[in-house]
């Protein structure tokens, strides 16, 4: 059985990358990552696998996102203002 790893969000790893596709637990509230450490996904950027805790701060072609929620877009006024 594989250890499991709690990270903070804002740590610049594949695992906390809302471009990586591997599989991760993600706590929005507490901002933290819960993934093992052998985990392994895809980067959708550079369409290739990435280790979950690949440190991504030396990667040109990185386009690390963090993978905290979207901002909800504002409503919309119905009448067009």
């Amino acid at each position: 059985m594989a250890e499991k790893l709690i990270l903070p969000a804002e740590v610049k790893v594949c695992a906390t990358c809302s471009y990586w596709d591997g599989e991760r637990q993600v706590d929005a509230e507490m901002k933290l990552v819960v993934v093992s450490d052998e985990c392994e996904g895809e980067c959708l950027v550079q369409e290739k696998t990435k280790p979950g805790l690949h440190d991504v701060r030396q990667e040109c072609s990185c386009i690390w996102e963090d993978i905290g929620p979207d901002t909800p877009a504002e409503p919309s006024d119905p009448s067009g203002q």
